[in-house]
């Protein structure tokens, strides 16, 4: 059995293991080969084609746990900060008596709780994340369908994808999104949009055929998964830049996607930070911890022709190259 790690690992800063010696380290999508999985919290690993007897590696329940009650802690202390931040507004009742404050506390951070878990960006970096089992595909037998661009609002995706198309027009396209907004004198239905009515277009959206969509001036826009679809019967790979939730549906057998993250540019003066690149780079960080476990490939993109000389390498490697990918794509 193969699988691909979720999350990075120490065995020297894990103060569970029997013997910090006796396990192996890796990173965020390495290789591991499982050798055993008898004991119930250690499993034996090793890292693939790497030389070196095998090690112990936490076992999924046992990770889970420990993340799991690390959110407990956190959770936690949230609440008794926000109690402590009721309790100095509202010490004292109106006879002179304590209050108990944390009523309070408790109170607005359920409510609070249960608001948020109606949104994927943030419930899903409750998600429990250890390991995916993975198999590897010789080429051509395998063949990634999409490119997905991840990365921060600003960060450079729709420059990057735009000249990618542009240098290889036969090779990759862009879905064309659907929108509920009339035509103008000089547009053509099918050409840069699909011109649909708002009533098609919700209906569209209760039967789950938009990857994902929104609104902009009174206007819904969306890109439609048929669309998707019509780009790999033509042959061609398509390219998508799009919000991470939408990797919930993408990362299946019929899209095959290959995940990049460009990452926001890395500054040495702090002096050369303004507020705009700061948001950028707190972002960036942000996508990095809650999705990192699906990107296959992360670019800094420090410089234009660089970051796309790079993508263009990587996306040749991967179209002449064996592929890992998740056992749920083939069996």
């Amino acid at each position: 059995i193969f699988v691909r790690a979720q999350f990075d690992y120490d065995p020297l800063e894990d103060g569970l293991i029997p013997c910090a010696q006796a396990g192996i380290a890796f990173k965020t999508g390495d290789i591991l080969q499982i050798i055993s999985k008898d004991d119930h919290y250690w499993w034996q690993a090793q890292k693939d084609n790497a030389a070196g007897s095998a090690g112990l590696i936490p076992s999924p329940e046992l990770q889970e746990r420990r993340i799991a009650y690390m959110a407990m802690e956190k959770n936690k202390q949230e609440q008794d900060a926000e109690a402590e931040r009721g309790c100095s507004s509202h010490t004292e009742g109106c006879d002179g008596s304590t209050v108990n404050c944390s009523i309070f506390g408790r109170k607005k951070k359920q409510y609070k709780d249960k608001y948020l878990a109606k949104h994927n960006a943030v419930f899903d970096q409750l998600d429990l994340v250890t390991y995916e089992e993975v198999v590897k595909l010789p080429y051509p037998a395998f063949q990634r369908k999409t490119l997905v661009l991840l990365g921060a609002h600003g960060v450079g995706r729709r420059q990057i994808k735009n000249t990618i198309i542009a240098k290889h027009p036969n090779k990759y396209a862009y879905p064309i999104p659907h929108t509920t907004r009339p035509p103008r004198n000089d547009e053509e239905n099918g050409r840069n949009y699909y011109f649909v009515s708002h009533d098609e277009m919700m209906a569209d959206i209760a039967a789950n055929e938009y990857l994902e969509y929104g609104t902009h001036e009174n206007a819904m826009y969306g890109t439609k998964l048929e669309t998707i679809r019509k780009i790999h019967e033509e042959g061609k790979v398509a390219i998508l830049d799009v919000e991470p939730q939408a990797l919930k549906v993408l990362r299946t057998a019929e899209f095959a996607p290959y995940v990049v993250f460009i990452a926001a540019p890395v500054f040495q003066n702090i002096a050369d930070c303004d507020g705009s690149l700061e948001r950028l780079a707190k972002e960036s960080d942000s996508l990095k911890q809650a999705y990192g476990h699906f990107f296959d490939l992360t670019i800094v993109n420090n410089e234009i022709d660089e970051t796309i000389a790079q993508l263009e390498a990587a996306i040749e490697r991967v179209h002449t190259t064996p592929q890992w990918v998740p056992v749920s794509w083939v069996y």
